[in-house]
């Protein structure tokens, strides 16, 4: 009798279980919807599901996926030792020796258009291009930006159209989202490796200058730079750019460049053969704690402008100092690198709506993004004459070139960008030097330096910033 009740009972649980679970899967569904399309996210329900493959995905976005090859030749004195080690030259030439390296990239358009990143074809003199069907091709480097980190190739396949990525919507990607990684790690040939979105919008990668990485635990190694990141959808999240690991190899902490930017800075060499960025012409510091608490804010989100530009584009927009960006195009910003970086994603001309904290109040302001003024790389002076500063070769410090050399477009002055050899100037400035003063007087412009230099009383008492340390004394000639 026992055993009879025993086997009823269980039979009635095993039937409750079940009717719970279909009771609970459409809710959990219903939860699972995508807030950026109508995709529904779900966990493996069955056996059959977690079996499933990514072979069909792999057929489909493998052939847009290549190998990177590049040369670099090195030109070196031709020393050698004698018996007793000491190094002598063996003559007045030099010996040549050609460095090769690996990486990957993506198909982006069917008429050849590749991207990789910049760190892997630095200083190359020739490209190589191999497809996934083993067919080579020479490549032409039409734009290299290391900023981002990014260069963009192209190769001739005559009227062919190769197979390319679409760009995915990274604003969609979520942490937890399944990808896979597609690159040549260590140049075995293509690989492909699967595992998740484990974290989005790292800004603290000192990779480049606009760091907003996605983080990824798919397996990627030494090789698969400028490779693929994509979605179940074989749609392209990013392009794989670096890892954390102590060996070199893979410890499951990798990082992809959004392809938000990838787009921008390929379109750019596409159709301007160079990249302007926006600005937008503030300056500005992350919450803390303490400063959301006394916004009134329930957690810390947002950047703080400590300084507006001067006619720049949040000047002219109305921004203020003290307000509290909270969003750039209702995307919410941790520290200046983000909002930078998001920013950067447009082009001059197009218009940002930055929600803002003011007085307690939330407002939209509408700024038009406009590039940086002021002189730029091309804008270089050598100095001559009989001065300190004789063989130096500087530029007058403006908010596009100092975006352009990586440094704070606020900076103001006399920046030193070459010293020529044998100059005597090298004994005084060395690059990266700013020229902040001589004999007392300020100096801002180039101007100002040529008016101080132009007054030969055989002295000089200058001073000058070098990595943030004022350093002054006086030189007689």
């Amino acid at each position: 009798m026992t055993k009879h009740v025993s086997k009823l009972l269980a039979g009635v649980l095993i039937l409750l279980v079940a009717l719970i679970l279909l009771l609970v899967s459409p809710l959990y569904q219903a939860k699972a919807q995508g807030l950026w399309g109508d995709v529904i996210k779900e966990v493996p329900q069955t056996r059959e599901e977690v079996q499933m493959s990514y072979a069909p995905l792999v057929r489909d976005v493998a052939p847009a996926v290549v190998n990177v090859y590049t040369k670099k030749t090195v030109q070196r004195s031709q020393v050698m030792r004698d018996f007793f080690g000491r190094r002598f030259r063996t003559g007045p030439g030099t010996q040549e020796r050609v460095q090769n390296s690996l990486g990957s990239g993506v198909i982006l358009s069917g008429d050849g258009v590749i991207v990789t990143n910049n760190h892997v074809i630095d200083g190359a003199d020739e490209f190589l291009v191999v497809l996934s069907d083993r067919r080579e091709y020479e490549a032409e480097l039409i734009l290299a930006d290391e900023r981002t980190d990014l260069a963009v190739l192209k190769i001739d396949v005559g009227e062919e159209t190769l197979p390319a990525l679409d760009y995915a919507d990274t604003r969609g990607v979520e942490v937890g989202d399944l990808v896979l990684a597609l690159g040549n790690p260590f140049g075995v040939g293509q690989t492909v490796t699967s595992g998740i979105i484990s974290a989005t919008a790292r800004t603290d990668v000192g990779v480049s200058d606009y760091a907003f990485f996605l983080q990824t635990d798919a397996a990627v190694n030494p090789g698969n730079s400028g490779g693929a990141l994509v979605n179940t959808r074989g749609e392209l999240v990013g392009v794989n750019t670096a890892i954390f690991s102590r060996s070199g190899g893979s410890n499951g902490i990798g990082f992809a460049i959004p392809s938000e930017m990838v787009k921008r800075v390929v379109d750019a060499a596409v159709n301007e053969g160079m990249i302007v960025r926006p600005w937008l012409g503030i300056k500005g510091q992350s919450v803390t704690f303490d400063i959301a608490k006394a916004q009134g804010l329930d957690r810390p989100v947002g950047v703080i402008i400590s300084e507006v530009y001067e006619e720049g584009p949040g000047d002219d927009a109305g921004l203020r100092r003290g307000d509290l960006v909270l969003a750039i195009d209702g995307r919410e910003v941790f520290d200046e690198r983000g909002l930078k970086f998001l920013a950067a994603t447009r082009s001059p001309g197009e218009v940002s709506e930055l929600t803002v904290l003011r007085s307690g109040r939330e407002r939209a302001i509408d700024v038009t993004l406009a590039p940086p003024p002021g002189a730029t790389e091309a804008d270089l002076t050598l100095l001559e004459g009989r001065h300190p500063f004789t063989g130096a070769e500087v530029a007058e410090l403006s908010p596009r070139l100092a975006e352009e050399l990586g440094r704070d477009p606020f900076e103001t002055g006399v920046l030193v960008t070459r010293v020529l050899r044998r100059a005597y100037a090298r004994r005084i400035v060395q690059p990266g030097d700013i020229i902040r003063s001589i004999d007392g007087q300020t100096v801002r412009t180039l101007e100002e330096l040529e008016i101080a230099l132009d007054r030969d009383q055989g002295r000089w008492a200058i001073e000058i910033d070098r990595n943030g340390r004022r350093i002054s004394g006086t030189v007689v000639l």
